[in-house]
């Protein structure tokens, strides 16, 4: 298969072009710079370009590309660029693809479980309405964007991701230096619900998705087993053999982060229903296991 990947370089593009490429698949890699080599394809969000010659011969695309949500500190102005970097960036993808003569057979677009917003102790899943607040509806936005795709009959899914279990890069890989130095721990009350995916499960879903046909629209790409910061806290210090005894209080998070602690500390107890129901397995569904592979171990 021929797959265009944005978002190449970030955690979990990089790791789906290796496997890509390691199962003997071409992939193409959307660039924002000029190309400067074969596996390249120049896009601009920012002026909604997309080569799409570049484009002619892939059975998808998978689109990755947006800025941090905890990058940096939430301004008005980088709250404004979280935003258009990925409304604009999926407008202008779904429109290359819905302009193609022979357009790919799929999309799939990147979203977040924050499309739920804080739901406390009750499990959601893809049948759920949207919650409310700046990142629930960052996603709504994020993904109505793909409209011109789907208009133009392209199957189109979009991947709620929870927090990718991965040593480097992405929310998870700034824990582990906190625990290997000894200082991890709760944050705020530890109650709240993490719905973690490993980096292996989350680039084999992906992979799923591109080859079953009956998945489309809102798809979780979360474990099946959403945990406690608490527990999070417990299998971090139980598997790293360091201790998890320090906490963050909410103000003092709130202090750091500013609005962005409000998402920290909130909770997201999110189900996989439909990767569950096409029968995708998990290799890594309990937590423990999601850290040990991060680890490599």
């Amino acid at each position: 298969m021929r797959i265009a990947v944005t978002g190449s370089s970030g955690l979990i593009g990089s790791a789906l072009v290796r496997s890509l490429r390691t199962d003997g698949h071409e992939a193409v890699r959307l660039v924002r710079s000029e190309p400067s080599a074969p596996d390249e394809v120049r896009w601009d969000p920012d002026r909604q370009y997309v080569d799409t010659a570049g484009l002619i011969g892939c059975d998808a695309v998978v689109h990755l590309a947006g800025a941090g949500v905890g990058d940096h500190r939430w301004t008005a102005a980088y709250k404004k660029q979280i935003r258009e970097s990925r409304v604009l960036g999926t407008a202008a993808i779904a429109e290359a693809v819905a302009s193609m003569g022979t357009p790919p057979r799929v999309l799939i677009s990147g979203s977040g479980v924050n499309f739920y917003g804080d739901t406390g102790d009750r499990a959601v899943d893809e049948k759920d309405p949207p919650g409310e607040g700046f990142l629930a509806e960052v996603c709504q936005a994020w993904e109505e964007a793909t409209g011109a795709a789907e208009e133009a009959g392209v199957r189109t899914a979009h991947v709620r991701t929870g927090l990718v279990v991965a040593r480097h890069g992405g929310a998870w890989g700034r824990l582990f230096p906190l625990y290997k130095a000894g200082l991890g721990g709760r944050l705020g009350n530890g109650r709240q619900y993490w719905s973690f995916i490993a980096l292996h499960d989350h680039i084999a879903a992906l992979r799923h998705i591109i080859d079953t046909p009956e998945l489309s629209g809102p798809v979780n790409l979360t474990g099946p087993g959403p945990i406690t910061n608490r527990e999070v806290n417990a299998a971090m210090a139980r598997v790293l053999r360091r201790p998890g005894l320090f906490a963050v209080p909410a103000p003092v998070l709130k202090a750091v982060l500013g609005e962005f602690a409000d998402d920290v500390l909130g909770s997201f107890r999110v189900r996989p229903a439909k990767l569950l129901d096409s029968g995708f397995a998990f290799a890594f569904p309990e937590i423990d296991g999601a850290i040990r592979a991060a680890l490599g171990r």
